[in-house]
């Protein structure tokens, strides 16, 4: 019994000190596995970054090689497109980690490029070499398309005759822009918007539809700060306002457009848009900071029926066409202050009358501050009969004001057309004029509630007295 006790011992023993062994073997091959693994992953991160510094070499040569670049040679063409898309893809995000994989795409692309080229097939060598040049070119993540959003929702009542208490949907603003490359960009507004359009006094359509409309598409090509040129269909720049502030109520502090600038399907006396070129820029004066607009393009539509875009966005209807000089300054010494004037000129063809001469004459001085704003315009708008001595002059104005207070923002408008009974282009506005008073309460950055008396004096009929509560907002 003694000696089986002693066998186990021994057994027990000589178990032990296997085990032991195999556990130092075990960790003896792990530390190995693991020197060998973190070796080969230190050789691969030499390498890699061996090949990144050999891809920057390549970069700079081809940069350096561009200028030399025959615009004949279609291979040519295709490393310059390359060399391009490297020189110029981080720059057009803020985003450090897109930056970076547009980066190293440019690199692999140009790491493709300097490869050995193998022999073509009869079918590769008939393909034309150009759309390989247009999808090197086409960088779908170079040109960024940033929508912003504006819409309104009001409640408004008047005592105007046949008038009702109402909800509106106001106008739902697309605000879309594209930076196409370095110098050009591309500038567009797509409005949906329900109502019926109110063409001098007339109401044209059902008034509970909804349409869309595009209310600007421009393509702008920027050289330097005194040289722009767009052209498309935009916002004439007549005055301040109109280009001040566009198609959403939100940048409005007011709920509404003066009527001197209400848009054209709505029953407004002047060219809001135009379609064409306009050049602008600064004009070289120091301090005075002096700005030009030259703008070329179709003038308003002069025969087309009530029902019809008012705006002569394809076809124009007259050879002649319309023209718009603008000069503006922006002095250092008053900040917020603005002051210019502007020329519109045109020719219109009514149909069954005589040709009839536009011109427009416009001046503006505005100052907004942070706190407070204060805008002052006024239009004389001619008519001139060709043939015959009649002319016809409507004048316009409105000064508005407004002071915030924390989150509140009050304010008051006066405006004033007076237009002949027998003004041949819009003879259903006549006389209107009357203050307008109200009250801005911005909610968020994001969202304004606004509340507005407006009375309109008419000729020859009763005073409309109306109200309107409006809810604005971005996004």
């Amino acid at each position: 019994m003694l000696f089986f006790c002693r066998i186990k011992k021994n057994v027990r023993g000589r178990m032990a000190t296997l085990i032991v062994l195999a556990l130092l073997c075990a960790v003896r091959a792990f530390s190995q596995q693991t020197e060998k693994q973190a070796s080969v992953e230190k050789a691969t991160l030499e390498l890699l970054l061996t090949r990144i510094d050999q891809l920057e070499a390549r970069v700079k040569q081809l940069e350096a090689e561009r200028p030399a670049v025959k615009s004949g040679d279609p291979t040519a063409v295709t490393t310059a497109a390359v060399a391009t898309t490297a020189d110029h893809g981080p720059a057009v995000t803020n985003d450090p980690a897109q930056a970076a994989a547009l980066t190293q795409t440019a690199l692999l692309q140009s790491s493709s490029s300097q490869a050995a080229p193998r022999p073509a097939s009869s079918q590769e060598a008939e393909q034309p070499q150009t759309d390989n040049v247009m999808m090197e070119r086409m960088d779908v993540s170079r040109t960024l398309l940033r929508i912003r959003g504006f819409g309104d929702i009001s409640l408004h009542g008047d005592t105007q005759k046949r008038d009702t208490t109402s909800f509106s949907l106001g106008q739902l603003d697309l605000f879309v822009t594209s930076d196409v490359s370095d110098k050009f960009k591309f500038i567009s507004e797509i409005v949906f918007e329900s109502g019926a359009d109110d063409v001098y006094g007339t109401v044209v359509g059902s008034q509970n539809t909804l349409g869309v409309d595009i209310e600007r598409y421009l393509m702008q090509y920027s050289h330097n700060d005194y040289f722009n040129i767009s052209a498309g269909r935009g916002h004439t720049a007549i005055g301040y306002y109109n280009t001040a502030y566009h198609h959403s109520s939100w940048l409005q502090t007011t709920t509404g457009r003066p009527f001197l600038f209400a848009f054209e399907d709505e029953g407004g006396i002047l060219p809001i848009h135009m379609v064409g070129v306009t050049v602008s820029g600064q004009v070289p004066s120091g301090s005075l900071g002096l700005h030009y607009v030259a703008e070329l393009g179709n003038g308003r539509a002069s025969r087309a029926p009530l029902d019809e875009e008012p705006v002569q966005n394809e076809i124009d209807d007259q050879n002649h066409k319309a023209y718009n000089l603008a000069l503006f300054a922006r002095p250092e010494a008053i900040h917020g202050l603005q002051a210019g004037f502007s020329y519109y000129n045109d020719l219109l063809a009514p149909t069954n009358s005589p040709k009839i001469g536009e011109s427009i004459l416009a001046a503006h001085a505005i100052l907004i501050r942070p706190k407070y704003e204060w805008l002052n315009e006024a239009v004389l708008d001619r008519h001139t009969v060709l043939g015959s001595s009649l002319s016809f002059n409507t004048p316009g104005f409105y000064s508005q004001f407004s002071k915030q207070f924390g989150a509140y923002r009050p304010y008051f408008r006066y405006q004033y057309v007076n237009a002949s009974n027998r003004e041949p282009i819009f003879p259903d506005v006549q006389l209107r004029h009357g203050p307008s008073a109200g009250l801005r309460f911005d909610a968020s950055e994001s969202v304004a509630l606004k509340f507005q008396y407006d009375y309109t004096s008419l000729r020859n009929q009763p005073g409309i007295n109306a109200l309107a509560l409006q809810l604005g907002f971005t996004f």
